[in-house]
């Protein structure tokens, strides 16, 4: 997928995703942010907080990397690096080497279409985050005409017909698409509440620099016109904690007893009946 992203539709890609990205992650406050694959993109960039990490694959020739013999997907080690120095640390994208209810921040751009277990990565994620803390996903769209247009080529390369021009890839071959309506449930069970959801990327499979400008106007007219439809989409989640509530202290004062209370008589006489 690394390569696909060098090409014009990768870059567009990329070049709409580094703005959402950077407007999503700007006003994010905490201590500890975590990026959680795809290295071509710095979706922390824009972000100001102190512990910022980024969990890329370890290099290839390494015994766990991804082409090694005996080495399966569902067990992809990730390198955890934090931006701007190295850390010799190594550990499984379901399994992160954090605390629980330690970051404030994760990123997953197309994280999850890539990984062998998304449930297990969503789940870790959620151990992972602070209350109230955010998880920002980005995901190709199935129902876009990107997605429309690797289903048709999946579709005549089973029938006998993956020679012909029409039967070509758009897309990586690699990973899974998981559409939108989909995440959302598997979210809700997690108890992360969708805060933002946008597509993005409504220009045409077409794969030249040229051509893909000539499309620049559905850009403009695709989020009034065609939302759905477009290539990616850009989750934004919040971790909530349901039944939360302060409590008070386990002590309670005592009030002091109340003085018996004289009632004067008319006669200036209290003893009397």
């Amino acid at each position: 997928m690394a390569a696909w992203f060098q090409t014009p539709p990768g870059r567009y890609l990329l070049d709409w995703e580094r703005t959402r990205f950077a407007e999503a992650v700007a006003d994010a406050f905490g201590y500890h942010a975590l990026q959680l694959g795809l290295p071509q993109l710095d979706a922390l960039a824009g972000n100001r907080m102190p512990h910022r990490w980024l969990a890329l694959p370890e290099v290839p020739g390494s015994p766990h990397a991804p082409d090694s013999p005996g080495t399966s997907n569902a067990a992809l080690p990730l390198a955890l690096t934090p931006l701007g120095r190295r850390v010799d640390l190594v550990s499984h994208a379901a399994a992160l080497p954090f605390p629980a209810a330690s970051l404030d921040l994760v990123l997953l751009p197309h994280t999850l279409e890539l990984s062998a277990d998304p449930h297990a990565v969503l789940r870790e994620v959620e151990r992972v985050l602070v209350p109230n803390g955010r998880v920002v996903i980005t995901g190709l769209n199935p129902a876009s005409w990107w997605g429309l247009r690797q289903h048709r080529a999946h579709w005549m390369a089973r029938i006998g017909l993956g020679r012909t021009r029409l039967a070509r890839l758009y897309l990586p071959e690699a990973g899974a698409f998981i559409g939108p309506w989909r995440l959302q449930d598997w979210l809700r069970l997690l108890s992360l509440e969708v805060e933002q959801l946008a597509y993005g990327c409504y220009r045409p499979t077409v794969r030249s620099e040229r051509w893909l400008q000539r499309w620049a106007w559905m850009d403009r007219w695709g989020p009034w016109a065609w939302a759905p439809l477009g290539a990616v989409y850009f989750i934004v989640a919040v971790k909530r904690v349901r039944g939360m509530h302060l409590l008070g202290p386990a002590w309670r004062p005592t009030r002091a007893a109340a003085a018996p209370a004289v009632v004067a008589r008319r006669d200036g006489d209290p003893s009397r009946p």
